[in-house]
């Protein structure tokens, strides 16, 4: 039965290709004259031919075209057949609808991986090469639309929650040259993927706490810099994709504004930059395991005083006694060695960020104080995708997958795609 299938399957897509080769090569209503207007500078361009063929791949298969006449701008060195363009494959020898299933597999596994899944789902045949190249050009196609589309749209909730974190990426040789990093020679592996989660949360558990809608994540990532410095008066690339993001999701037309973050102080110099209005809260997940980490160092992991003092502190934490907090590490700050020095550092983080951890008073609001969504945003949306084993990126290929992932993940590619095929599959029109 599967082999029976399997042929009817590839019958009818051989039938389907040839009757579209036979409707496309009956088509000679390209020929426009001996002169056209160049749509790539819009200057006066030549006719040359009218006998050239090329071979397309589209979901029914491949096709050639034949006749398709050719035209050649002098003045800016280009030549293109109008017909490649009025059947939509533009510069490319892949038609749209193979362009666009080439980004939704490569946007989920290896390139290798995509080619395999292609043939095997569509019988379309295409080198791993192929779709490396045709999505890193539509990645880096979402990244330049991404910063010349920022449509405000209406904000969807009252309360909008945004947070940002990075995660680290194997990267070539190459893009590491005298670039400090973690290992024991001080060199770097890895470069930093900064992300940025926009979500809302409204829906409740059986508690009665606030939960993220379903669906509603919308993500904007890239290896970008969020360094301010006093002698550089630009804002940040990363704090200005933030930005950009917070405005399209409406962020800053909601009632109720917030920023969850790590407690890593580039993440609130980010916020007060972008968001100076938001309530800004360290993530409880990550106070809890600053002071189990603390309990370890004081008492020896794993024992009995090390669980009974972390949970102490976790619900002196929740429950707004941030002061017994405190008291509790200062008695270890004058201890000699590593664990005084400990002390001093987490007295520092809990007391800096003290009006950022008044846990009850968030949740009485009805506010989230965790930041898993932005966690599980850099396993999910990054990690699965570009720290798989034997991947080493350049940095222009993994801001192309990445922003390619980004947009698929937020359920944006449709709006993307509908500007794109305008863009770059149809004569331009200024040039008809």
């Amino acid at each position: 039965m599967e082999a029976l299938e399997s042929l009817l399957k590839e019958t009818a897509l051989f039938t389907a290709a040839r009757f579209l080769e036979k409707m496309i090569n009956a088509d000679k209503s390209d020929h426009a004259g001996a002169t056209v207007t160049c749509i790539f500078c819009g200057a006066e361009a030549r006719y040359i031919d009218d006998h050239r063929e090329k071979g397309f791949t589209t979901v029914l298969g491949g096709i050639t075209a034949e006749d398709r006449v050719y035209y050649h701008c002098q003045s800016c060195g280009h030549g293109w057949c109008p017909k490649d363009y009025t059947l939509g494959f533009g510069d490319s020898s892949l038609s749209p609808g193979v362009t666009r299933m080439i980004g939704l597999v490569a946007s989920a596994g290896s390139f290798l991986e995509g080619s395999s899944l292609i043939s095997e789902l569509a019988g379309i045949y295409l080198t791993d090469k192929c779709v490396e190249r045709t999505a890193k050009k539509l990645g880096a196609a979402i990244a330049t639309d991404e910063v010349a589309v920022v449509e405000e749209k209406p904000n969807p909730s009252n309360t909008m929650y945004a947070g940002v974190d990075g995660t680290g990426i194997p990267m070539r040789p190459s893009e590491l040259a005298d670039r400090a990093g973690k290992q024991p020679d001080g060199t770097a592996k890895t470069r930093e993927v900064k992300l940025c989660v926009v979500w809302t949360a409204d829906s409740h558990d059986d508690k009665g706490n606030p939960v993220k809608d379903k669906g509603s994540e919308r993500y904007s990532a890239a290896i970008e810099s969020c360094a301010w410095s006093d002698t550089c008066k630009d804002t940040p690339a990363f704090a200005r994709r933030v930005e950009r993001e917070l405005t399209r999701c409406g962020f800053f037309g909601a009632h109720q504004q917030v920023f969850i973050g790590d407690g890593a102080p580039w993440i609130w110099n980010l916020a007060i930059m972008i968001a100076p209005q938001a309530t800004q809260i360290v993530d409880l997940y990550h106070a809890k395991e600053h002071l189990s980490l603390l309990a370890g160092d004081i008492f020896g992991p794993g024992s009995d005083l090390t669980r009974k003092w972390a949970e102490e502190r976790h619900r002196e934490l929740e429950s707004g006694k941030l002061d017994d907090v405190l008291n509790a590490i200062s008695c270890h700050m004058s201890r000699p060695g590593d664990v005084g020095k400990r002390a001093i550092r987490e007295f520092g983080y809990f007391d800096t960020n003290r009006h950022r951890m008044k846990y009850e008073y968030f949740r009485s609001l009805g506010l989230c104080v965790g930041s898993g969504v932005v966690e599980a945003g850099c396993r999910s949306v990054i990690g699965q995708r570009l720290k798989r084993s034997g991947m080493f990126w350049s940095v222009d290929g993994a801001n192309a997958i990445i922003a390619l992932r980004c947009t698929l993940l937020s359920g944006q590619f449709d709006d993307f795609w509908s500007r794109y095929r305008i863009n770059n599959f149809r004569i331009p029109q200024q040039a008809l």
